[in-house]
């Protein structure tokens, strides 16, 4: 526990807060010795005072989901402390019929919701006994599965006391993970997946999710988390609709490694904070 702490403490000390309070971040789930740094840019955007809940949207890694999943647990535990589930907003989202529950099983193999309870325990332990948090598992969802779920959460996104959470790595590099797309134009083979991801990063914050979702068909960039991101940026085009201004900004970006050949390989990592 303090030695996670005096990590997060050092991470974010780094960081400026320039988009606070941010309704929505995206954020990287792997080790934080890759990607602790680049995530703190992220979660430096909360702000613990006006915040009460936060839904944690992660994409199912070990089980193939065609629709999103519920915990079926009441508490998460940190090393820094317990997280307690919203078991009534669980409710309101049971009650759709556009839900299954996650087993334990699948609850505890899934890092890409767990990697987040740390940062949120400490970007809001502040307050820590004034919010709760709502974890969904993000299966693999359709196009129009995506736009279904953004119009649910959309109400909750209008609503500034909620935090929206948006669990992605990028591009999964090398043949490990049976992506090599490479653009010679581009300079070395790690320049070539900067400008790949920054392309994607580019029209995220142009707000768009027919746009992602036909740079996704054009690229097939391994962004694992792009059905929360689609999600997210569906909620979004709803409250535009509605006449809501929000803008969207990447706060970092960063590698696991630097890829200079076919045998090398890389994780890439972004932090983004959405304003309203």
């Amino acid at each position: 526990g303090p030695q996670l702490n005096a990590q997060l403490e050092g991470w974010l000390s780094q960081v400026q807060s320039t988009k606070r309070p941010a309704r929505a971040i995206i954020a990287p789930h792997a080790g934080y010795t890759y990607c602790g740094s680049c995530a703190a840019h992220a979660y430096k955007q909360v702000d613990p005072n006006i915040t009460r809940k936060i839904f944690i949207l992660g994409p199912s890694h070990h089980v193939p989901l065609s629709r999103c999943a519920l915990s079926s647990v009441d508490i998460y535990r940190t090393p820094l402390y317990d997280l307690r589930i919203d078991q009534k907003i669980y409710g309101e989202l049971w009650k759709t019929g556009m839900f299954e529950r996650m087993s334990l099983q699948t609850d505890e193999d899934e890092h890409s919701i767990e990697m987040h309870l740390p940062y949120t325990a400490k970007a809001m332990e502040s307050h820590k006994d004034e919010f709760t948090i709502i974890p969904v598992l993000v299966g693999a969802l359709s196009e129009s599965k995506e736009q279904e779920f953004g119009k649910l959460f959309s109400k909750y996104l209008a609503d500034p006391s909620n935090l929206f959470v948006v669990s992605s790595d990028f591009c999964h590099w090398g043949q490990r993970f049976r992506y090599s797309y490479y653009d010679e134009s581009q300079g070395e083979i790690y320049r070539s997946i900067e400008h790949l991801d920054k392309m994607g990063m580019s029209i995220i914050e142009q707000l768009d999710p027919v746009s992602f979702s036909n740079y996704l068909k054009k690229y097939h960039n391994t962004i694992c988390g792009r059905h929360p991101i689609g999600v997210l940026l569906n909620a979004i085009n709803e409250l535009q609709k509605n006449g809501m201004n929000m803008s969207f900004s990447f706060l970092n970006y960063a590698q696991s490694s630097q890829c200079r050949n076919w045998q090398d390989s890389s994780v890439s990592y972004a932090a983004a904070a959405l304003m309203v």
